[in-house]
């Protein structure tokens, strides 16, 4: 113990530059705090502080142990608050980003999350623009595909698929495809990024191989609910998540095509790991880990 209050004397005055004021603010004299720091310049060989009779300042070996010491005080306060925390009841306003098709990945689950963490606020802010979990102080992100920030902390919540359909006339009329090759008699529905308006790819598996299709588009949207319309409507075939269709393939309004050379997708909870996880993020963050999210479609 003598060796950690000698640490936190340390970093106390490294941070202040003052013997006097670091003991303010640990409660002790001036004098114990030099006591401390030379007791622990002594133990480790090496001196830490310039000192003069007005000021103090770090040596060069005592700027490095510094960082050091700082991070290794920081970790323990961390844990210390983490061991407090799973004390506490998850409550308050929890602020999560999801994709702007997000509310029909997670609506089915938000009455038994209310049901069982009652006193937290959801803020749910549903886009996809690429926002940054940190600078906009988001509680956690859910994403699909890759995650090119490797800084931050994930997990994956569900895997999805990326499906052809379309409606039961609209294949009436042309037929139902039987291969890839068949695809060039339909019109294609197209989804346009609204954060950067570059038109979605579909991409296909086939023969092991992931292969990217072009269709002459009769239609082409930033809106993956005017996408679902459409292709409902007859307008063509579309290339769309299968958590957004499902209930329309099981009520047959929508027929899945070449459904065996669909491609999977996951979709990940990000959080920034440089901050302490609050109850109700960690409530979140399992609760999302142990509900199903996608159920197996029927039909089509």
């Amino acid at each position: 113990m003598d060796n950690l209050s000698g640490l936190i004397a340390f970093v106390r005055a490294a941070e202040n530059q003052s013997f006097t004021l670091a003991g303010r603010a640990l409660g002790i004299s001036s004098s114990a705090v030099g006591k401390s720091v030379s007791r622990l310049e002594e133990r480790i060989g090496v001196r830490l502080f310039h000192r003069s009779t007005r000021q103090i300042s770090l040596t060069s070996e005592g700027l490095d142990f510094f960082g050091r010491c700082r991070t290794l005080l920081q970790q323990l306060q961390d844990a210390e608050a983490a061991l407090s925390h799973s004390k506490t009841r998850p409550r308050g306003r929890l602020r999560i980003s999801l994709p702007a098709v997000g509310y029909r990945l997670i609506s089915g689950m938000l009455r038994e999350f209310y049901q069982r963490y009652p006193e937290i606020e959801l803020d749910l802010d549903f886009s996809d623009r690429l926002v940054d979990v940190v600078d906009e102080a988001f509680d956690a992100v859910i994403r699909s595909g890759e995650l090119p920030d490797s800084s931050l902390a994930a997990k994956r919540i569900c895997t999805f698929r990326f499906v052809l359909c379309a409606a039961p006339d609209y294949l009436q009329r042309y037929s139902t495809a039987k291969n890839v090759e068949d695809l060039q008699h339909y019109k294609g529905i197209a989804y346009k990024f609204p954060s950067n308006g570059k038109l979605q790819p579909w991409w296909l598996k086939v023969n092991g191989d992931t292969i990217k299709i072009s269709l002459e588009t009769t239609v082409v949207m930033n809106s993956v609910e005017a996408v679902l319309a459409a292709c409902r409507n007859g307008l063509g075939l579309a290339y769309l998540p299968d958590f957004v269709i499902q209930e329309y393939l099981a009520s047959h309004e929508l027929i899945r095509v070449l459904p065996e050379l669909s491609l999977e997708g996951d979709f990940w909870i990000v959080w920034s790991p440089s901050r302490l996880l609050s109850p109700k993020t960690r409530a979140f963050i399992d609760f999302l880990g142990e509900t199903q999210l996608i159920s197996s479609p029927e039909g089509g």
